[in-house]
């Protein structure tokens, strides 16, 4: 199917294109950026899909990189800018759940769109044929569905990861998953125990940073998160019975994701906070759920999940940072919120306010205003200890272990290190006293 609607191509796809036609090939921009481009949203990328082999898009332009030459795909460069083009194909046999056996090159557009995963992903565009839509994906984008071109079954067999992008692409845009097209994800879903770590925690990561974190919950039904992550199926399985929440144990971590701005680690931080909680679970003789010890089973579960997962070790260690501290009592005085920001962290506090603030908007209304003013209370007096640059850390305490050798007499070694831990605790407890001619005086009569 064709129709006119019109979409602006940037001036290098449409020079790319157009050089490709004028040899005498077909060429269209297809894909992720036509689907944007019909919603309105700026693509990230452009990718072009073309009747001409690998061999004669390169003949066609100076610079070329060979990025997937043996799938089809070169990238053309254009002032530093690297576009891919690749010719029109249709895929194997997948013996593995992830890649064609072969691939073999097509001199029909039709042929390769039916390869693609979704219809909202299968439309191609160039100027002069105007919207190529074979499978109604823009009927798809106007009833907000998620479909598979064809045979979902036959999709997801071919490459398992599909169906974690049809809960992403359902996160990200808002969308339902077509009735079918989730029935075979219900049925197929053990096949990503075949797809590395590293895709299903990118697959992951656009999910939980999404519009839409919540979906998750259609991970769980569909039986995702039993093969990817089965910590989370216990929470979705787990009760709270305890005053303080009304959601089990899941719900109230998909609704702690809503509730915190879509940055990586503080979703991520959401998603594992209360991860330990079925590990804990224990009630009381009045039939009252706890949860005791919860954070700290909770990081090292997070660490352990993550580390599966391939994550680097910056986001490791942020996380597992916020969740150990996620449920730490922080008291609004300016000494206890100094000692606080000492004991997580100088980059960890802020964000652990953040962590704490969506946490408690995710429990019951149960002491929900004083939980509020006492957590207000806590940034408040935070701020505070900002603005009188307050010392919380060693790089903000007035001496220094040269100073201490050189001004106290104290010898080079493990001792330089404990004294001015102390001096730090000296100093967060009274702010007055960080200057260096007291600091000194005070290392001088502790030793």
């Amino acid at each position: 199917m064709q129709n006119r609607t019109m979409i602006q191509l940037p001036d290098k796809v449409s020079y790319i294109i157009n050089t490709i036609m004028e040899a005498g090939y077909e060429a269209y921009a297809v894909g992720g950026c036509i689907r944007d481009s019909i919603l309105g949203r700026t693509p990230d990328d452009w990718d072009i899909t073309t009747s001409a082999s690998p061999h004669q898009v390169k003949a066609l332009f100076p610079r070329t990189i060979d990025t997937g030459i043996q799938h089809g795909t070169v990238t053309v460069m254009l002032d530093r800018e690297g576009f891919e083009v690749t010719t029109y194909r249709i895929d194997g046999a997948y013996e593995d759940g992830r890649h064609p056996k072969e691939v073999t090159f097509t001199p029909e557009l039709k042929e390769d769109l039916k390869r693609r995963d979704f219809t909202i992903n299968a439309m191609a565009y160039n100027e002069k044929a105007g919207l190529v839509d074979i499978f109604e994906g823009v009927a798809d984008l106007q009833k907000k569905v998620i479909r598979c071109v064809g045979d979902p079954r036959e999709r997801f067999t071919e490459d398992a990861l599909r169906m974690m992008r049809a809960v992403r692409f359902s996160a990200q845009l808002g969308y339902g998953i077509e009735d079918q097209t989730a029935k075979a994800i219900g049925e197929l879903a053990s096949n990503l125990a075949l797809i590395s770590a590293e895709r299903i925690q990118t697959e992951l990561i656009k999910l939980v940073t999404s519009p839409h974190p919540e979906a998750l919950r259609t991970a769980y039904e569909t039986g995702i998160t039993k093969v990817i992550l089965p910590e989370f199926d216990r929470c979705m399985e787990t009760e709270q019975n305890n005053p303080h929440h009304c959601y089990c144990v899941g719900e109230h971590i998909l609704r702690s994701m809503e509730e915190i701005r879509p940055d990586k680690t503080l979703r991520l931080a959401m998603l594992f906070h209360d991860i330990g909680k079925p590990r804990t679970l224990t009630e009381d003789e009045k039939g009252i759920y706890h949860f005791h010890g919860h954070p700290a089973v909770s990081e090292e579960m997070t660490r352990t999940i993550l580390r599966r997962l391939k994550f680097d070790n910056e986001t490791l260690d942020y996380v597992t940072k916020l969740v150990r501290y996620h449920d730490y009592d922080v008291i609004p005085k300016p000494a206890n919120v100094r000692r606080a920001v000492l004991k997580t962290g100088e980059l960890i506090f802020p964000l652990l306010l953040e962590v704490k603030e969506a946490d408690l908007k995710a429990q019951s209304m149960y002491m929900r205003r004083e939980k509020e003013e006492k957590l207000t209370a806590v940034g408040r007096v935070y701020q505070e200890i900002l603005s009188q640059k307050q010392c919380v850390s060693l790089k903000t305490l007035a001496v220094t272990g040269t100073d201490l050798i050189k001004e106290a007499g104290m010898q080079p070694g493990r001792e330089i290190g404990s004294m001015l831990q102390k001096l730090l605790d000296l100093v967060v407890e009274d702010p007055s006293l960080n200057e260096r001619a007291i600091l000194l005086k005070k290392a001088r009569e502790i030793q």
